[in-house]
């Protein structure tokens, strides 16, 4: 049976990596693989009852995922639709390719720890869809923002997931985490920056403004007032995980739900078709559902291999068969980009006891950094890299020939930094 699911988990992860010459959607693909993962999971003559109920388990946790998706989605789209966005776009001037990359990355690093690595992806491509207007150029710079989000989230406590696992489950404390991870963070973005800054050349195009149909565009205020509201309710959600402890999502669907209710308000003596161009409904009728889709597809199968226990057992076997710690949670992270980190970062928190790595030891912090980042040497190694799949057409081949290598250099340049710090300077 676990070789049949793994089986059908490699057929279908190729399928979605060769999708073009395929030509079969992604989203198609992930979701049967999703679907006959399962499919064997229950016929291998181990009890119904068991394995629905651990489906439905898994499915409690990836439809707070895609519910947390939507809900960014239909925030930024709702800005977007206000033309919020343009209050950021008019203060970047630049059009130097060079320049814009290294500003646009920085701004993702940062954003990333204060939101998330998801939240700050599906943002930053709105926003670069303002910026650039030829596609491959935009498709370069979307890629380099999952690298710089996927930085950014890994040395704050809620800036990516499996930090926040580790951080709930008393393995790291806030402090700690940033100050050990900032500068690999740093340097992991920032190696394939500067590796750029000797090949990038030329400037780039920003896209013709297009004249709205509505008889009533938004005014100065609603455009600010939208955008601080939207920010808002997008930063707002770990305050409100952290008072709540309940899931982001609900955070996120609160946040939504006030937008929605303050932007009817602002628009409710305008015409009804700009009250509905300006509305949360027509943003979610805009909310890139094949991605979502594709999402449920990955994660469904992901969590076959969960509960059959085979990513356990492989952490298992890679530490009695390699050993040497750094060479493991180094090896982690590199298989992140293939799996999803949670599970893998779950199957390390159950090997490891606290008393043998109590809290903020080297191999949790270290563990923190692998798994938020390594998922970035591919496209589907992360949520944030999946989302920018989805909503910019990123093929995978493409990101694995122009962009792979840029993200495992600066991989192993911050894991470097993290095992310089730790040994020679024990820091």
């Amino acid at each position: 049976m676990e070789l049949l699911i793994t089986t059908i988990f490699i057929i279908g992860y190729a399928a979605i990596a060769f999708e073009h010459p395929l030509g079969t959607n992604k989203t198609a693909s992930a979701l049967l693989t999703g679907v006959l993962c399962w499919v064997v999971y229950i016929m291998s003559g181990t009890d119904t009852g068991l394995v629905s109920a651990e489906l439905y388990e898994h499915l409690g946790q990836i439809s707070g995922i895609l519910f947390f998706l939507l809900g960014a989605m239909a925030i930024v789209e709702l800005i977007d639709a206000h033309d919020g966005f343009d209050v950021i776009t008019s203060k970047i001037k630049t059009s130097d390719q060079l320049k814009l990359l290294w500003i646009i990355s920085i701004i993702t690093f940062f954003l990333s720890a204060v939101l998330d690595n998801l939240t700050t992806t599906i943002v930053m491509v709105s926003l670069l869809r303002k910026l650039i207007s030829e596609k491959k150029t935009r498709m370069f710079f979307v890629s380099m923002v999952v690298l710089a989000a996927n930085a950014g989230g890994a040395w704050s406590p809620i800036g990516d997931v499996t930090t926040t696992m580790l951080w709930i489950g008393g393995q790291i404390t806030s402090g700690n985490i940033i100050l050990h991870l900032i500068i690999p963070s740093l340097v992991c973005l920032f190696v394939p920056l500067l590796v750029l800054s000797f090949s990038m050349k030329g400037n780039v195009s920003k896209p013709d403004i297009v004249e709205s149909n509505h008889t009533e565009k938004t005014t100065a205020f609603e455009r600010k007032f939208v955008l601080a509201l939207g920010i808002g309710a997008l930063i707002f959600v770990p305050f409100f995980k952290t008072i709540t402890h309940l899931p982001p999502f609900m955070g996120m669907l609160f946040g939504l739900a006030i937008l929605w209710i303050v932007t009817e308000f602002i628009h409710k003596n305008k015409n009804d078709a700009d009250k509905d161009a300006y509305s949360v409904i027509q943003a979610l009728r805009k909310a890139d559902m094949p991605s979502v889709l594709f999402f449920l597809g990955i994660l469904v199968a992901i969590s076959a291999l969960e509960s059959t226990h085979q990513l356990r057992d492989l952490a298992q076997w890679m530490d009695a068969k390699i050993g040497n710690l750094d060479v493991i949670v180094i090896s982690i992270g590199l298989l992140s980009s293939i799996v999803d980190n949670v599970p893998l970062v779950a199957a390390g928190m159950g090997m490891y006891d606290m008393v043998t790595y109590p809290t903020n030891h080297y191999f949790w912090s270290f563990l923190a950094y692998c798994a938020g980042v390594g998922g970035s040497c591919l496209i589907i190694g992360s949520a944030a890299g999946v989302a920018a799949m989805g909503m910019e057409r990123i093929d995978f081949l493409w990101y694995f020939k122009n962009v792979s290598w840029l993200a495992l250099i600066g991989y192993l340049a911050g894991a470097g930094i993290f095992m310089l710090q730790h040994y020679l300077l024990n820091f």
